[in-house]
């Protein structure tokens, strides 16, 4: 019976998969009875009390609400403002001026400002804005999400200033600086070849690589090497944020180096929607990318690298205690310093500095709700699936399977167990939380490196969180594709899987080096 219970812990995943690829059911609709189908379970088998499982819903719901919505309507609302008033357009054509050559702007805006907002502000921001950017530049709406999500997946690990790997940290009693390049070790190769798959997949085809495998190659490691570089003296809070800079500096001096080159008709930018509103023909590049900028100053002043600022804002949060479980803690709510509010605050300043009045903000806000309303359902019920699974056991269920059917060859499906776990919740933090012990212990069980296989959830957590369905439904709002949710997982999901396997295999086959690789 326990090995049974252990298996059937795998339904709920099991359903999200064949509902959103096989079905091609909406998200909202395939998560709200993957939440249906997770109660009765834990109600059933996992002996679950009812209060319990209802108040654990409303803790996932609460926690998804803020800040993971928030953000995301935050970051959208920005990008539909910059749309409204015109900015969109400015962005689009100084964009331009940089490069005409899609893969190009695929690596700027997807990789190295997508790697930028995440080691920021996380939460979605990382696939939402540059999801948006790139879809409102003329590319096709299903290739934006795809290359922004791929481009997501590892720098997750240091995302919102290295928030996932300083909880890997606490939850393992690791030291936090090997276990940072650890992981980076771990991710290297993977940092190394997104670039190529993102060029590839937004370019339809290995041919896509024609003419640009120096610029990719760089964008890569001018990515990794600054990361290794600072994981290894700093530790990971900045780790994601200096690697994103200094690609960014490296890719755009390679793309004024290529300017002049001729760009094949199938490879140019085409000039995407116009905008809705606004004098486009007036309007300077710093006023149109000054919300893009205020993000990034504000959430640079109120992150952890300014502590007066940072501490200041802190005490503006409360702490309560939702779920009624034994295992369950206070949920916090940060009211001020979340990144949500920092990217309304920059979008708000930007928009009245780009002439947008109140009624057009409001009129904004009100269509960006309404995009958004089957993305807030999913969202919700996702979180509300990952707080029942947590507290009735499953995930821990679900995770000793795998330990105990594999023993010996446990790093060899290390990543896939991290995988799931940032498929349920959606967050590489929560995956963290959820499994990063289970690895470092059954890492010391079998005799191989806990620092290895507790970077292995980090790098296994990225893969799944790319496949959730909550970045899926972050990705589709963003771009407009509301409900077809089932789209851009058909799209993410053969990379994904290629992901997976080359990890396993590098988590498995290596995982005697690292002994060597930490000192």
């Amino acid at each position: 019976m326990p090995l049974l219970m252990s298996i059937l812990t795998l339904l709920p995943i099991v359903w999200l998969i064949i509902a959103l690829a096989v079905l091609k059911m909406p998200g909202h609709r395939a998560c709200l009875i993957a939440l249906l189908l997770t109660a009765v379970l834990a109600l059933t088998l996992w002996k679950m009390p009812p209060v319990d499982c209802l108040t654990s819903a409303l803790e996932g719901f609460a926690a998804a609400l803020w800040p993971i919505i928030l953000v995301i309507i935050a970051a959208i609302f920005t990008y539909n403002l910059s749309l409204r008033t015109g900015a969109m357009d400015v962005i689009k054509r100084m964009l331009s001026n940089v490069s005409g050559d899609r893969r190009v702007i695929i690596l700027l805006i997807g990789w190295c400002f997508g790697g930028f907002l995440e080691g920021m502000a996380g939460f979605g921001t990382a696939v939402a804005i540059p999801a948006g950017m790139l879809a409102g530049m003329g590319m096709d709406p299903v290739l934006s999400c795809l290359v922004c999500m791929l481009a997501n997946a590892f720098p997750t690990a240091f995302g919102s200033v290295g928030i996932p790997t300083t909880t890997l940290v606490s939850v393992t009693g690791l030291d936090a600086i090997p276990l940072a390049f650890t992981t980076v070790v771990e991710m290297a190769p993977f940092m190394i070849l997104m670039p190529f798959l993102m060029v590839i997949a937004g370019g339809g085809g290995v041919k896509a690589l024609k003419g640009v495998v120096g610029i990719t190659l760089v964008a890569g490691l001018s990515f990794v090497v600054p990361e290794l570089a600072v994981s290894y003296f700093l530790g990971p809070e900045l780790t994601v944020v200096v690697g994103s800079v200094v690609s960014l500096a490296c890719t755009l001096a390679m793309a004024r180096l290529r300017k002049g080159k001729p760009v094949p008709a199938e490879y140019q930018m085409s000039s995407g929607q116009p905008a809705q509103a606004g004098e486009r023909g007036t309007m300077s590049p710093v006023v149109a990318f000054l919300p893009f900028l205020l993000i990034f100053v504000l959430l640079l002043l109120t992150s952890k690298l300014v502590p007066p600022v940072n501490s200041f804002l802190a005490q503006f949060a409360s702490s309560f205690k939702i779920s009624t479980a034994e295992s369950a803690g206070l949920t916090s709510f940060s009211w001020v310093n979340t990144p949500g509010v920092v990217i309304f605050v920059a979008a708000i300043i930007g928009g009245v500095v780009q002439k947008a009045g109140a009624r057009l903000m409001w009129e904004t806000f009100l269509a960006t709700l309404k995009q958004m309303s089957r993305t807030i359902v999913t969202i919700m019920a996702v979180l509300a699936v990952a707080k029942i699974m947590t507290y009735s056991g499953m995930i821990s269920d679900m995770a000793g399977l795998f330990v105990s059917i594999t023993g010996v060859f446990y790093p060899f499906v290390s990543p896939i167990i991290a995988a799931i776990g940032a498929f349920v919740t959606g967050s590489g933090t929560n995956t963290e939380v959820l499994l990063g012990r289970l690895q470092s212990e059954a890492a010391t069980a079998i005799g191989a490196s806990p620092y290895w296989l507790a970077a292995a959830n980090s790098v296994g957590a990225g893969i799944g969180k790319i496949l959730s369905p909550q970045c899926i439904a972050t990705a589709v709002a963003a771009v407009g594709l509301v409900g077809q949710d089932s789209k851009v997982l058909s799209a993410v999901l053969k990379w994904a899987i290629l992901m997976l396997v080359l990890a396993c295999i590098l988590v498995g086959c290596f995982q005697w080096l690292a002994p060597y690789l930490i000192g």
